[in-house]
């Protein structure tokens, strides 16, 4: 998920009151899942102010009334709230396990040639899907002899448009093997960022979707695997049920789901039963197997 926009200095934040504040934590809610209150002011107030000064807006008020009246503003909110913290080659140990557990599993109900989908939810600015691709390249023999399909999807549109041109400064580069750095990312630019190779850049499909709106997840279909890794931990006991039900129907029954290293889907739904591979432990629905 997205690093909110940066505010000039000048900015001071708007001061909600008790009921503002509830207001759009509210709207932010609906729209997400994601719970914030009292405890978030601060960085609640810093973002509605640049957003309601971006917007000529002279008031909180005069700005939750435009968040209910354009969906366009509430948009560029939610993509404000939502936090894109990640890096290439992230908790690596669940790559490993992908192609040394995983996928070999998958492919016992599989043919050559057939389509494997795998689904990164929130895929934040394409480090995710983008670690996934180069992995399997780098790492599984087979990955000429399926149809692999990586999916990203994340709430914030802004987000996506970064992940689509793919590029990256050190921060997002750091894990990486510098051998690898060099096969899948063009040369630094002037703005010391290196751009992922068009082909990788071409082998992930980047499409919005918001993990408890199942309505925004029509199209995407079913998948093998699903990387929804850091994400439940923000949500309510309501919206992460919601979510987990979502995954639930878009996982194949012979499918499996890896979290977060903090997240444990047994604590949430008996849907899930735990796999205990070598490299990681990761879920598949009950009964699936």
């Amino acid at each position: 998920m997205a690093m909110p926009p940066k505010l000039s200095a000048e900015t001071a934040p708007f001061p909600l009151s008790a009921s503002e504040l509830k207001e759009i934590c509210a709207i932010v809610y609906k729209k997400t899942g994601m719970v914030f209150g009292e405890n978030k002011r601060y960085y609640i107030e810093r973002r509605v102010a640049d957003l309601a000064v971006q917007s000529g807006m002279t008031s909180a008020r005069s700005y939750i009334v435009s968040l209910r009246r354009d969906p366009r503003e509430a948009e560029l909110l939610v993509n404000s709230f939502t936090v894109n913290e990640t890096f290439f080659y992230r908790e690596s140990h669940q790559l490993a396990c992908l192609g040394n557990s995983i996928l070999p599993s998958i492919i016992r109900s599989k043919g050559p040639g057939d389509r494997i989908r795998i689904w990164s939810m929130p895929c934040s600015s394409g480090e995710e899907p983008y670690s996934i691709a180069i992995w399997l390249l780098e790492n599984w023999p087979l990955v000429d002899a399926y149809n692999v399909e990586i999916v990203g999807s994340d709430i914030d549109t802004a987000i996506l448009q970064q992940a689509v041109e793919g590029y990256y400064g050190q921060r997002s580069l750091s894990k990486l093997p510098p051998d690898v750095l060099e096969r899948y990312f063009e040369p630094e630019t002037t703005s010391s960022q290196r751009r992922l190779i068009a082909d990788l850049r071409e082998s992930v499909t980047f499409v919005p979707g918001n993990i408890v709106d199942r309505q925004s997840l029509a199209a995407v279909g079913k998948f093998d695997v699903i990387f929804c890794r850091n994400l439940l931990i923000y949500f309510d006991d309501a919206a992460r049920q919601v979510a987990v039900q979502n995954i639930h129907d878009l996982l194949d029954p012979q499918g499996y789901i890896c979290l977060g290293h903090t997240e444990s889907m047994s604590r949430i739904s008996q849907r899930f039963e735990p796999v205990r591979f070598p490299d990681a432990i990761v879920y598949r629905i009950a009964g699936g197997r």
